[in-house]
């Protein structure tokens, strides 16, 4: 069975000591949690997230990361630095990172097959426009990425990725794909794994939903066959809504309290 994974993107938000504060309440909250908690934070807070989460339950990942080791790239950050330092995870593809920056699928495989050459484990984003979806291209968009943003990678590797379907429509809109609709998406994004891959790697690789994910739906969505948790946005800068989204299993929609 498939372990979950509760992963926040903090995109670019929070200070070092607004981090230090975060984990000072939300390292208790979790602690009897048994799912993969994974905080993404801005480069500027990896230290003090690395210091606040030590010998906890809680992994640290960046937002990016640039597949060169060293070299006259300014402002980036290297793989090479980030493993040394001991990050394991890195968001990779997110389609921030691909509209404002102009990062294309060749460039997203090459930073996954480095991520990976680095002992880091690549959160994969993908998914579709409003646009798309409305013009009905959405399957096709995805299936695309994954083509794209894995060719060449081995299966050894594979199995580990996380991949996380968000529709960029929902991303910070509040609006939310339906439980079925992320599951579909999810569900194709694995039939895709199991077409390139066999049946061995498709079973293991883990699947998010992200896209407005909340306390409020988070239970319905991860309850979901092949939704293996969600990369949280907003709900992830606030320790106590974070924390009801990464102990669902434990959260009673219906009294709204913890049980």
């Amino acid at each position: 069975m498939r372990n979950k994974v509760i992963a926040g993107n903090w995109k670019m938000n929070h200070s070092p000591i607004d981090t230090r504060n975060f984990f000072g309440k939300f390292n208790d909250l979790v602690k009897e949690n048994n799912h993969e908690i994974i905080l993404c934070v801005p480069y500027i807070d990896v230290a003090a997230a690395l210091e606040s989460t030590e010998n906890t339950n809680i992994k640290i990942g960046t937002q990016n990361l640039n597949h060169e080791v060293a070299g006259a790239l300014t402002g980036d950050v290297s793989v090479k630095m980030l493993e040394d330092i001991g990050i394991k995870y890195s968001v990779i593809g997110h389609s921030e990172r691909r509209q404002y920056h102009n990062e294309t699928d060749d460039f997203v495989n090459l930073k996954i097959k480095a991520a990976f050459d680095h002992d880091i484990v690549p959160i994969l984003c993908v998914g579709e426009t409003l646009y798309e979806r409305e013009l009905g291209i959405a399957k096709e968009k995805i299936i695309i990425q994954i083509r794209k943003d894995l060719e060449g990678l081995p299966a050894n590797f594979a199995r580990k990725i996380i991949i996380a379907y968000e529709p960029i429509w929902a991303i910070g809109t509040g609006k939310t794909a339906s439980k079925e609709d992320a599951n579909e998406a999810c569900k194709l994004i694995r039939e895709e794994i199991r077409k390139m891959y066999g049946n061995d790697v498709a079973e293991e690789v883990r699947v998010l939903y992200g896209g407005s994910v909340k306390p409020t739906n988070a239970q319905e969505l991860f309850g979901m066959s092949d939704i293996d948790g969600g990369l949280v946005g907003g709900a992830s800068l606030e320790p106590d809504s974070f924390a009801q989204i990464a102990n669902f299993d434990k959260f009673s929609m219906n009294i709204g309290e913890m049980i």
